[in-house]
């Protein structure tokens, strides 16, 4: 029966996570489909997306990682009905996030000279600068669209978002078709046309949200009558005070997946296109973890509100049960179907590309085996991380991500990826080794903070 004291919140865990998943499953979706209508095209084309997206990468980790600041003040204004707070957090938040797209957009912008510099194939560089320049320009409604997002997620609302996205992916692969291969008498625009699609996409996904949450009669008042530029500097720093370490957070863990790309252009454009169908794979199945994150995020959140610790380590305890559950069952799919996976990602039928291409598959098929083993340690770091934010703890574990991927991870991916060690494999286990790191010490850091809240409460009220 000890057991049944956490698979009991499965069923509501699950229900408030699924929205989640699959809105965050169609950011990824966007990437799926940018990918596999680009590989069509041939391998330059798909490393010259992976280059560009690496840059992207790093700026979306930096504004989904601060929105998230937003998710946890918010929960714990709805539980204790505090709507002044919310909406404060809410107006607060959307400037922030506005400000961040805006300025993560010309830092992307201003950053692709840096591509002639990172010893990565002139083919590939030349096809990834104009489809960098449209894909940097939508970060400014995709971090946008995040503030939206994060405030729904804390009002128990995350169906809202995963509409959104669904309009969202239905306008990007309509616009994929047509611009990438230029159906319809559209033009021909290659990968550029990917780029277009992303961006309109984007546009619309921030104005349907919108529209979602000014429609609802419980969050209306707090999304409308908005004076955004009448600001209130403690909760600016409260936000950031929160925002910014949950950035690095992600910045850290997102940064050396990117330095995988990096590292994997080095060994050549086949190597980096087989990393980028290893990675797009592991996104998605992320992304069902990052689903339980916010569950947990919102949960801890609440009860944190009401000042219930037990309940709230009993109620973490089942995300983490449940995440480590689905992880098994992806990890096992990965490992079973590590070959047939990446053949969706090329044309079988290209004879002119069809050594590239069979080099890519035997790459990313080995690749998939390290990303069997990472699903657990992966899935544990992300949730335990959600839970955490919804303590509103977040420098110490913005120590413990550095620490874990940047002194643990990274220097392992470069020693053994190099082409005389054991190459893309190599990089991916200094994945691996960063991710069981950061789980094993972030959960630690949990454990320790939920038991120190429970002697406390229950000292004072004896």
């Amino acid at each position: 029966m000890r057991l049944a004291r956490y698979t009991s919140e499965f069923k509501y865990n699950w229900k408030l996570a699924a929205p989640v998943m699959l809105g965050m499953l169609g950011h990824t979706f966007v990437s799926f489909v940018d990918n596999i209508m680009v590989g069509q095209l041939g391998t330059a084309e798909l490393a010259a997306v992976s280059l560009g997206n690496s840059f992207m990468f790093i700026a979306m980790s930096l504004g989904i990682g601060f929105s998230t600041a937003i998710t946890p003040l918010i929960a714990e204004a709805d539980s204790s009905n505090n709507f002044d707070q919310a909406k404060s957090t809410f107006k607060h938040g959307l400037f922030l996030c506005t400000v961040l797209g805006v300025s993560l957009f010309l830092m992307v912008f201003f950053a692709k000279p840096l591509m002639h510099l990172m010893n990565q194939p002139d083919e590939v560089v030349q096809l990834a600068i104009p489809y960098l320049d449209l894909v940097a320009f939508s970060l400014i409604p995709l971090i946008v669209f995040q503030a939206l997002k994060q405030f729904s997620d804390g009002m128990s609302i995350t169906k809202y978002p995963m509409y959104a996205t669904i309009i969202a992916n239905l306008v990007n692969v309509g616009l994929n078709y047509v611009l990438i291969f230029g159906h319809f008498g559209f033009p021909e625009l290659g990968i550029v046309g990917a780029a277009y699609g992303t961006l309109a996409s984007r546009i619309i996904m921030v104005g349907y949200l919108w529209w979602l949450l000014a429609k609802r009669e419980r969050t209306r008042k707090l999304v409308t009558n908005i004076k955004i530029f009448v600001l209130d500097t403690l909760m600016l720093k409260k936000i950031l005070g929160l925002g910014m370490p949950s950035a690095m957070q992600m910045f850290f863990e997102v940064a050396i997946f990117t330095a995988a790309i990096w590292l994997s252009g080095l060994l050549g454009k086949n190597p980096q296109a087989a990393n980028q169908i290893a990675l797009n794979l592991s996104s998605m199945t992320f992304m069902v973890a990052m689903g339980l994150s916010v569950a947990a995020m919102v949960r801890v959140g609440n009860q944190k509100g009401l000042m219930k610790f037990r309940e709230l380590r009993r109620i973490a305890v089942s995300i983490f049960l449940l995440g480590t559950l689905l992880a098994t069952f992806f990890g096992t799919i990965f490992f079973l179907f590590h070959k047939q996976l990446p053949t969706i990602y090329v044309d079988m039928n290209d004879t002119i590309n069809y050594a590239d291409n069979m080099e890519v598959i035997s790459i990313a098929a080995k690749l998939l085996f390290a990303a069997a083993i990472f699903q657990i340690s992966d899935s544990i770091q992300v949730i335990v991380l959600g839970a955490l934010r919804g303590l509103q703890d977040v420098k110490i574990p913005t120590l413990i991500t550095f620490v874990a991927y940047w002194a643990v991870g990274f220097p392992i991916s470069y020693f053994l990826g190099k082409e005389d060690m054991y190459g893309s494999f190599g990089i991916w286990l200094g994945l691996l080794a960063g991710l069981t790191t950061a789980a094993i010490l972030l959960y630690i850091r949990f454990n320790y903070l939920t038991l120190k809240l429970i002697r406390t409460k229950e000292h004072e009220l004896t």
